[in-house]
């Protein structure tokens, strides 16, 4: 059969070799001929097509085609070939969930509950779709890089459909026994989403206990279990799942689908409130052996009370942990820039964050415990990194604009520069020691590596050294261990590979560095502990011989929901009273939820699709075609995410990269043919092209020594400008194909110049820099850019675009405004009074590029709304957690 299957594929695909098998298809591995790529082949069972027929299958897999989500696996072809009726898919590297079950049996809580959670998204934007499963189990979950993906979306509805009814024929079920929802059981003929929330319910179940909720030895066992008998509570088979889960896991499988959650999206809120509950009662199998322990525990409870008052003494009580959200006010709210923002007092009296009524206005504000309102540190509208002296009276910080190394007295004096000008790793952390060394991430070189120098000033001293042959690109997030020991921090692989990141110890004592466990993040815990961030949220706890720098005992897992950035660092700080503070949640501030919109000169908006919305990619970025049908966005995923195209007039939303490698900031190219974006892996950074509808081959257009950040193209597609960010954000530009590098078009190291644009014509530049103390919009000639300068802007500006029509330049105030100015190029270059638009304040802000795009006849401008609704994927909240070391030590006592 396989040799009459290459045959009649030969022209499209080559067969590799097969990959398995299922009740109704083959899966072959191919290479598609046209794209160059490797693809998933799904073959239908001769007997299965036979009853089918081609014309009917084809017909009702379209439904699916159309289904675009970043967890369901996307349909690339189907049809028939030689009376073989196929379909094709991505060739994912990875494994079913199935695999990893028959290996691992059960899985970690938070592991299982993600995985959950993510499929319940594909499924919630696939019933709004009017696209039932109708098979979800762990054969159909694809885990790549612990991302799951949901295959054979919607095929068991195109099979039913176009069996029309003689699916009985073929001797085959669509579904699976352990999975069906009752109603599929029954061979009902409306199923409904509720069946997926069942099928998916079944599926979390097995993962937290290590089978399905039913078994049985023959399907027809299963299935009289599925209608009759009641799934035994989860407690009964794993005591340690919290309470919202094994609630959420009993409506999910209730008998009646109207008793189910209403939507997938609702079964995933569940899951992640803690205080869900629900109305599901245990089964009467648990209800009576609880009876049953009710009844033994009456007669020693008494025996208990009876000898209590002779055989024990109260035992002193320690303080009961309480856990407080903190309110703060809307001028001094918390700003999250995905870096480090928080600092907490040693003795917990105090605590410091970035604050401010924006993220452009924001500086470093003091709150005391005892104080209702905080207050504005002077001379720190830039900061990040704060750290707090061993006495609690003083804070150093990094200035985000300068790189410089600054310590503030909390007396009300101003900021004294420890070191001025270090390049890189302001955003990732300060440590303040109790020996009186500063410790900090700068750069040497290429290298980012951690650096101390005297509290009192001097000359830093480096004290670790980048290892690339490790994967190593910077040491970031230093913690100081206490009595001068030296200093813990995170040999960091970047955001492609967070999850490789190692803890290491510097050792002040012999100057020798030790490498301690994997893990994003850590801090010591005075009692012994070493705490480590894992990549699912989490924090452990270990026992920690800190004279010898090495853990001596297992994990327990004390915290979950900690925010983590896209670098993989999160806000957490413990005071040696026990007082814990930390920031909530799962993503960062500039990755939240997001719905594209169109907005009129007027500020008339107008949503793209109400369906869609999703959550910005690593460092972002959106393009719109220049025929105003298509928009590339930056979508994010785990570990990275990929470029999308969404048609803006017919619906689709279409993949266009896939890989490991950080990509963001499309940009079309002018013949709309085809489009460029910036990629990272590892030390490497450039420009790729490729075809927008995924075909060709992807090309280089440039690479660079230095992190390349965003890129834009000339009207006629002869130039690209781009901008560099390390060691200082410069502009560069080069013609493809003719030049074999860029060369610097404006460049100054003292200041940041981001944001690029070009005129259509192509001779004039125009950008944003820090060079006046704020950012201000500037026109150059281009490419002679070192000819002089016009400034645009009079009160700050930022992103800057030209409209199409070359007379006008585009830019976004500080107050919250778009704004229009009326240029002239001819005779001279003369510029207008700038004219505000509308308020953008709802929008999507890019601090370091352009965030927004225009229609191509400049009345109208793509832009971001965010959506401060979904808290699940919002900034998250400031968690203080008083007594903390009492749930600590409960927990480690009840550690197995």
């Amino acid at each position: 059969m396989i040799d009459r299957l290459e045959s009649a594929l030969a022209d499209r695909y080559s067969l590799v070799r097969e990959l398995g098998q299922g009740g109704m298809a083959t899966v072959y591995l191919a290479e598609d001929l046209k794209h160059k790529r490797k693809v998933a082949i799904k073959v239908l069972k001769p007997e299965l097509a036979a009853v089918l027929g081609a014309e009917r299958f084809v017909q009702e897999i379209t439904t699916t085609a159309a289904l675009q989500h970043p967890h369901i696996l996307p349909l690339f072809d189907s049809g028939t070939a030689d009376g073989f009726l196929f379909y094709v898919m991505p060739y994912i590297q990875g494994e079913t969930l199935r695999s990893k079950l028959d290996r691992e049996t059960q899985l970690g809580i938070e592991e299982a509950v993600k995985i959950t959670v993510e499929v319940a998204d594909a499924l919630d934007y696939a019933h709004s779709q009017g696209v039932v499963h109708r098979d979800i189990k762990p054969e159909n979950i694809l885990l790549h890089n612990g991302r799951p993906m949901v295959a054979d979306f919607g095929i068991a509805l195109a099979l039913s459909a176009a069996a029309g009814g003689r699916m009985t024929e073929t001797g085959l079920s669509l579904g699976t026994p352990h999975y069906m929802s009752p109603e599929q059981a029954t061979a009902e003929k409306e199923i409904t989403a509720r069946s997926d929330i069942y099928s998916l319910g079944s599926v979390l179940y097995e993962m937290l206990t290590g089978s399905p909720p039913h078994v049985g030895a023959s399907a027809q066992q299963i299935i009289m279990k599925i209608v009759t008998e009641e799934a035994a509570s989860i407690t009964r088979l794993r005591r340690s799942v919290p309470p919202n889960v094994v609630a959420a896991v009993a409506t999910s499988l209730e008998k009646l689908p109207a008793d189910r959650f209403e939507s997938a999206k609702a079964f995933a809120e569940a899951l992640a409130h803690p205080e869900y509950r629900g109305t599901t009662t245990l089964s009467s199998a648990s209800q009576g052996s609880r009876r049953m322990a009710l009844a033994g525990w009456g007669v020693a409870g008494l025996l208990f009370v009876a000898l209590a008052s002779t055989w024990f003494r109260p035992a002193p009580r320690e303080p009961a942990t309480r856990r407080l959200a903190v309110a703060l006010p809307e001028d001094a709210a918390y700003q999250a820039l995905g870096t480090a923002e928080l600092a907490l007092a040693p003795d917990g009296s105090r605590f410091v964050y970035v604050g401010g009524p924006s993220l452009r206005n924001s500086s470093l504000v003091v709150q005391e415990r005892d104080q209702i309102g905080g207050r504005a540190l002077p001379g720190t509208a830039a900061a990040m990194s704060p750290a707090f002296s061993p006495d609690g009276r003083r804070i150093a910080f990094r200035d985000a604009r300068q790189g410089s190394l600054n310590v503030l007295s909390l007396d009300g004096s101003s900021p004294v520069t420890l070191r001025a000008a270090e390049t890189g790793g302001a955003a990732f952390g300060v440590a303040w020691s109790d020996d009186g060394h500063i410790y900090y991430p700068s750069r040497e070189g290429t290298r980012g590596i951690l650096f101390r120098v005297s509290e009192n000033g001097g000359t830093p001293e480096p004290i670790t050294s980048g290892d690339s042959t490790l994967g190593t690109v910077s040491h970031i997030m230093p913690f100081a261990l206490p009595e001068g020991r030296g200093v813990l921090y995170t040999d960091w692989h970047g955001p492609t590979r967070g999850n490789d990141s190692w803890i290491v110890a510097w050792n002040a004592r012999n100057r020798r560095t030790v490498r301690i466990i994997q893990g994003l993040q850590a801090w010591y815990l005075a009692p012994g502990f070493l705490l480590v961030l894992r990549p699912n949220g989490s924090a452990v706890a270990l026992p920690f011989d800190i004279r010898n720098l090495v853990v001596t005992g297992p994990e327990t897992v004390v915290l979950d929901q900690i925010a983590i950035s896209t670098a993989g660092t999160a806000n957490l700080a413990v005071s040696s009273t026990g007082l814990l503070m930390y920031r909530s949640g799962a993503a960062q501030a500039i990755q939240r939820l997001v719905r594209p919109v169109q907005v009129a000169r007027s500020g008339e908006e107008r949503v793209l699709d109400p369906q869609w919305t999703y959550t910005p990619g690593y460092n972002g970025g959106l393009s719109l075609s220049p025929d105003d049908t298509r928009l590339a966005v930056t979508i994010h995923g785990d570990p990275v995410g990929d470029i999308w195209i969404k048609d803006v007039v017919r619906g689709p939303l279409t993949r266009v990269t896939f890989g490991n490698s950080i990509v963001y900031r499309p940009a079309w190219m002018p013949d709309g043919a085809s489009l460029s974006y910036v990629f990272e892996e590892g030390a490497a950074s450039g420009v790729l092209r490729r075809q927008a509808d995924g075909g060709g081959e992807v090309d280089t257009i440039v690479t660079s020594p230095h992190t390349i950040a965003e890129a834009v193209w000339s009207g006629d597609g002869s130039w690209l400008v781009y901008r560099i960010t390390i060691p200082s954000r410069d502009i560069h530009a080069l013609q493809p194909g003719t030049d074999t590098a860029g060369i610097p078009v404006v460049a100054t190291p003292d200041f940041d110049e981001r944001a690029p644009t070009l005129s259509p014509d192509g001779r004039w530049l125009a950008y944003q820099s820090d060079e006046s103390g704020r950012d201000e919009i500037y026109i150059r000639p281009f490419p002679e850019a070192g000819a002089g300068r016009r400034q645009v802007s009079v009160a700050g500006g930022a992103e800057p675009l030209w409209a199409h029509s070359g007379r006008e330049l585009f830019y976004r105030s500080p107050e919250g405004r778009m704004v229009v100015v009326p240029v002239s190029t001819s005779p001279a270059l003369a510029t207008g009074r700038a004219q505000p638009l509308f308020a953008d304040t709802a929008y999507l802000r890019a601090p370091s590029y352009r965030g927004y795009d225009v229609t191509s006849d400049d009345r109208a401008f793509v832009m971001l709304r965010m959506l401060p609704e979904d808290t699940r994927r919002s900034s998250g909240q400031l968690i203080l957690v008083e007594n903390w070391f009492t749930e600590l030590r409960t927990r480690l006592r009840g550690r197995p």
